[in-house]
């Protein structure tokens, strides 16, 4: 492992703190005070899914602070809000920066930022994927937190002909909802 990391920072002139990670006590982890991303409460469900899902994928960011003897977050936050609140999980995977506070301020916020959206195009191409692999609408919905609502426009808008060939429609949208889309 120590060859690796070498090798990497001598090639890239970088450092990867991801492949130094250790499994740490929840209760040693605490938040930052700074941190402006919030997460509504679907996309925190979808989180626990992930995590549930695809196990840990991304350990925290954190900063460990020697005098308080805690692991502060650069990164992760919601990861280990749902560590902690939801999953109940004792421990969690961090990788540590050592960085000073202005630097782990602007880090938090490009973590933040530099994670992208979704374009329309690409997420109709995925649900037209899903589709075609045998997915039903709510197990897309459910599985990427969406409406049920989201996945019928997504697919409306570009294949609206070929995902809909098979359905018997009815002159009432909630008898198509109640057929198509029941209550779980």
């Amino acid at each position: 492992m120590r060859k690796i990391r070498r090798f990497h920072h001598l090639k890239y002139n970088i450092s990867f703190p991801v492949l130094n990670v250790s499994l740490v006590n929840i209760d040693k982890i605490v938040a930052n005070d700074y941190n402006p991303n919030k997460v509504a409460p679907p996309e925190l469900e979808l989180l626990k899914i992930s995590i549930v899902e695809d196990g840990f994928t991304q350990p925290i960011v954190c900063y460990y602070d020697t005098e308080k003897d805690e692991y502060k977050i650069v990164d992760g936050y919601h990861r280990y809000f749902v560590s902690k609140n939801i999953l109940h999980l004792k421990e969690i995977p961090i990788t540590i920066i050592n960085k000073p506070l202005v630097n782990r301020m602007a880090s938090t916020v490009r973590h933040n930022r530099a994670r992208g959206t979704h374009s329309i195009d690409g997420m109709t191409n995925l649900i037209e994927s899903l589709i075609n692999l045998g997915w039903k609408d709510s197990e897309i919905a459910s599985n990427l937190g969406m409406e049920h609502e989201e996945v019928i426009r997504l697919k409306q808008s570009t294949f609206l002909k070929d995902i809909f060939m098979h359905h018997k429609f009815s002159k009432c949208w909630k008898e198509f909802e109640d057929n198509y889309y029941p209550k779980e």
